[in-house]
């Protein structure tokens, strides 16, 4: 087992990939540029975590699967186990992260989550596969959690605008002590556009169930990071107030509804894996030249 990150280059952008969590560390351009967050301890320690298998929180942070209740921290354990490389080029990297001992303890199942990073041109490809390698249906959320800088580099201060590529404006939940309230909300796009700016955050962040879609982050008059989701219905915008980053976090699956029970497979929009059953998440964020 390898605990080195993968550094890897197309000549246009460079990765790094942690095993740890096997999350992205930096996502540089030819420039030097770097346009994701760096972890900085003083807002936020992630940068680009992979969510497993809870999306969000849990009421009490403890949650039944399979007949056993376990606490469970929000977004699940996978952020923080080490993964195994199981293959690196130049310019991708496969990782795995197998059930054990201790993640049987509080999740009593046999699966399989693999996390690619693939760079091509000027598109960062993230492909995750999760497999129920167990004789018992598996219940479960997925999610990606990546930072982006804000302002991104070279805009010269602008300001950014989320673009929905529908031109919609989907409703959002609020979120009480992390679980979500069931009465929908207006959402705050108007028509497809959302400039961001700190106050949208004061509250915590702006999720919208089933309301992931391709979208565009950055100002409107340059360059920003064009995004597609395949199997996310979910979305969450978050940014820590005054952080220097926003999260762009397409999910399958959120946190629980407020007065809900413990059951991972009675969360919104999670899935149930059979025995043997697989199933493909992925995003894909490219660099407008």
């Amino acid at each position: 087992m390898t605990t080195a990150d993968s550094l890897l280059s197309n000549g246009i952008l460079s990765l790094s990939v942690s095993p740890l969590g096997a999350e992205m560390q930096s996502l540089r351009a030819a420039s030097g540029a770097d346009y994701l967050w760096d972890g900085d301890a003083a807002f936020w320690t992630g940068r680009a975590p992979v969510l497993f298998p809870i999306v969000g929180r849990a009421a009490d942070d403890r949650i039944t699967a399979g007949g056993q209740a376990a606490p469970m921290a929000q977004h699940g354990f996978a952020r923080r186990s080490l993964f195994d490389l199981v293959d690196e080029t130049p310019s991708g990297c496969h990782h795995v992260l197998r059930a054990s001992d201790e993640t049987r303890a509080v999740y009593p199942f046999d699966f399989a989550l693999h996390v690619e990073h693939r760079l091509d041109g000027h598109t960062l490809h993230c492909d995750v596969r999760v497999e129920n390698a167990g004789t018992a249906p598996m219940p479960f959320g997925f999610g990606f959690h990546p930072a982006f800088r804000w302002p991104l580099p070279g805009s010269g201060g602008a300001p950014h605008v989320v673009t929905l590529a529908s031109g919609g404006s989907p409703d959002r939940r609020a979120l009480n002590d992390g679980l979500l309230e069931r009465e929908p909300l207006p959402g705050p796009f108007v028509a497809g556009r959302l400039e961001i700016v700190e106050a949208l955050f004061a509250d915590g962040a702006l999720v919208f169930p089933n309301g992931a879609e391709a979208l565009r982050y950055g100002p409107e008059d340059g360059p920003g990071l064009r995004f597609a989701f395949r199997n996310l219905p979910d979305l969450a915008l978050w940014k820590p107030v005054n952080a220097p980053f926003l999260c762009i976090e397409p999910w399958h699956g959120t946190a629980s509804y407020v007065g809900d029970g413990p059951e991972i497979a009675a969360r919104p929009n999670s899935l149930t894996l059979a025995p043997g059953e697989r199933v493909a998440f992925g995003y894909s964020v490219t660099i407008e030249a």
